[in-house]
Order: structure tokens, then C-alpha cells, then sequence
């Protein structure tokens, strides 16, 4: 294609999307209001399947499983073409009690998923002699070993430097203030920083979208819902798997960093950080695992996640303007869905076959 696009975000969907374009022979600026890759994107953990699948729909899990799949070539021609490590790997994740283990085994046997019932002992980790204890031992637990995790702030690194390599423009502090429409077009993008035109024009502001879209958004429920974090730093890694247990989850990174999370509250578009979250947050995860009892929190955020009814995205054309299209409402895996929702948005523009059928995907233009 050899159009113009203009993308609203510069998070991870917006850039999975611009690189997808660009890939495409497209012309593509990306408006960021504030940094490339500094909102929701950066903020959350980087595990690339849902907590628990089976407590979702089946439109979050064909989604999110099929974009999963995408991964591992997608993170090699990114460290091949940008020089930086995103560290995919395989770590599984192993799903503490309580859960429905009838429900969590016959979901997995439909879909032909990996899944190991176990009962884990208070060491859970052995390595050169140095023992991790859990808090207590769970006689059933259930191990997902093909689950597995990208570092999400070098994973948006790689594909801001990609975009760029490709000849995207990506311009930061530039809030999107109007859409332009004139007889069912966007004739352009009233920005802070200028205007803007383009012969499509893609939504991609996560938690903002709907205020972009102002009128224009017709029913679309998208909202903010913040997640706070917590980091903590070992020598050595303490546990080489992903840990969940109901809402929380441990998440090990190579070099003994630890990701403590995450919060789900309604605040609208505060991002402040709270010690009431930080106290639950580090309450449920030293009764995990207690060697955080002596550890120092070495950093506490937040993020904005862009929520949407059932965790259901919204992706494709609006219903009456031609060259409007929206990649938005991912809330909480909007890196792990990001490869295959830039495949479906791109197809839509260009007119390729979809995957499979993406009508659920599009119904959130006309959600009540």
C-alpha cells in the first residue's frame, strides 16, 4: 500500500501497527501526547496470556492465543533488526489455589493446552544450593508450561527503534485536540503541534481513545482502570516460573529482577500511586513468597489500562467514516494481543483475509 497514516499512540498496539504498515510500503506518523512506549505499555508485566484463560471469554483467548503464537519470530526479527533483547521466554506460569481445576483441565483439553497438575512443596526453587521457600505448600497447583513473558519496556524499545529504521515519524508531546470530519471522512487531525493529513487515520490511545474520538466514539466503552506495580531486585533469580494466585502475580526477570502485581481500580485518569496498594500488593505476595519479607521495594508505579466489557478490544473501521479505524480496549494484554491486532486493523485497510472471524472485534463501536 502506499498511503498516508496517521496512528493517535504511540504505545505498544501503535506501534505493532506502525511497523505492520510500514512492513506494508505504507507512510506512517505516529502523534504520542506524551513519550513513545511511556503509558500502559511500559507499565505492565509482560506476561503474554491472560492470568487464568479459562476465566475469560472465548474472544480474549482466541485472540490473545493466536497472537502468543506470533511471538517468538516476531522478537527475533525485532532483536535481528534493532540490535535489542526483549528476553521472550518460555517460563510458564504455575497457578496457585484457589481455582476451579474441572473447568481450568476441561478448557485446556479442548484446546489442545499444555497443563500439569502439581503439588508443590514449600522449596519451590534449588539452585546452587540456595533455597527459595514458598509460604506454604499447596498439595494441588496447576503448572501452564508453555506460558511465557517478554520485558515489555526493551520489547517497546526494539519497535520504537524499528519504526524509526522502517521511516516512520513518531511525534512526542503532541496531544490530538479535534478530528476534522467533513461528509463521513476525516479530512484531518487538529493537533498541539500542528495539523495533520493523511488518507487514514488510526485511533491506538489505549485509556484515552474515547476522549479523542469525542463524539465520534458513538457507544464505545472504553475507561481507564489503574494497576499498580511493585519491583524488587535480587542477586539471582528467586523463582524461574511465573506465580498467580487469584488477581496477583510474581513475575521473574533474568537478571533477579522482581514484578510484583497489580491493582484494578476505577479512578479515572489518576495515575497516582497509593501506600494502601502497596501494602496489599506486598501483604499477598510475602505470604507467596517470604523472601520479599527482607527485601526492599526498589520502585512503585502505575498505569492506565484502557478497559473495555469483557477485556473485548475494538478493532477495524468506524461504522460511517471510511478512513476512521480504532486498535483500542485491550485492557490488561494489550502486549499480548499486539502482533495479531496490527494483522487484523492492517487486513481491514487492506482488504487481505482475516484469521478468523473478527466480528466480535468490532462489535464495541455499537456496545450499550
Amino acid at each position: 500500500m502506499n498511503q498516508d497514516v496517521i496512528i493517535v499512540g504511540a504505545g505498544i498496539i501503535g506501534l505493532a501497527t506502525a511497523e505492520r504498515l510500514l512492513l506494508q510500503g505504507a507512510k506512517v506518523t505516529i502523534l504520542e501526547r506524551n513519550k513513545a512506549g511511556q503509558e500502559s505499555s511500559w507499565a505492565g508485566g509482560g506476561i503474554l496470556s491472560p492470568l487464568c484463560p479459562w476465566d475469560y471469554s472465548d474472544n480474549v483467548t482466541q485472540l490473545a492465543s493466536y497472537s502468543a503464537k506470533q511471538f517468538p519470530d516476531w522478537i527475533s526479527a525485532l532483536q535481528k533488526a534493532s540490535g535489542i533483547d526483549s528476553e521472550y521466554e518460555a517460563s510458564g506460569m504455575l497457578v496457585l489455589p484457589p481455582y476451579n481445576s474441572e473447568i481450568a483441565q476441561q478448557w485446556c483439553s479442548i484446546r489442545d493446552t499444555k497443563i500439569e497438575q502439581r503439588a508443590v512443596s514449600d522449596t519451590l526453587f534449588i539452585e546452587n544450593g540456595t533455597r527459595t521457600y514458598l509460604g506454604k505448600t499447596h498439595d494441588h497447583a496447576l503448572f501452564l508450561p508453555d506460558i511465557a513473558q517478554v520485558r515489555n519496556p526493551r520489547l517497546l524499545h526494539a519497535l520504537i527503534k524499528r519504526v524509526t529504521q522502517l521511516g516512520g515519524k513518531i511525534i512526542e508531546d503532541c496531544a490530538v485536540n479535534c478530528l476534522n470530519i467533513v461528509h463521513r471522512q476525516v479530512q484531518s487531525i487538529a493537533a498541539s503541534c500542528g495539523e495533520f493529513v493523511a488518507d487514514y487515520y488510526i485511533v491506538c490511545a489505549g485509556a484515552w481513545s474515547r476522549e479523542i474520538l469525542g463524539v465520534h466514539a458513538l457507544s464505545l466503552d472504553i475507561k481507564p482502570i489503574r494497576g499498580q506495580m511493585l519491583l524488587f531486585k535480587f542477586d539471582t533469580p528467586p523463582v524461574r516460573t511465573i506465580i498467580v494466585q487469584d488477581d496477583l502475580y510474581i513475575i521473574p526477570r533474568r537478571d533477579g529482577h522482581l514484578l510484583i502485581g497489580s491493582t484494578l481500580e476505577d479512578v479515572g485518569f489518576d495515575k497516582q500511586t497509593t501506600a494502601s496498594a502497596r501494602d496489599h500488593l506486598l501483604k499477598h505476595a510475602q505470604v507467596i513468597l517470604p523472601s520479599l519479607c527482607n527485601m526492599p521495594t526498589i520502585r512503585h508505579w502505575s498505569g492506565l489500562r484502557p478497559a473495555s466489557p469483557n477485556n473485548t478490544p475494538t478493532i477495524g473501521r468506524h461504522p460511517t467514516i471510511y478512513n476512521l479505524l480504532i486498535n483500542s480496549g485491550h485492557f490488561r494484554y494489550g502486549v499480548t494481543m499486539a502482533p495479531a491486532s496490527a494483522e487484523i486493523l492492517v487486513n481491514e485497510i487492506t482488504n487481505v483475509p482475516q484469521p478468523f472471524d473478527i466480528t466480535p472485534y468490532q462489535a464495541g463501536w455499537d456496545a450499550s
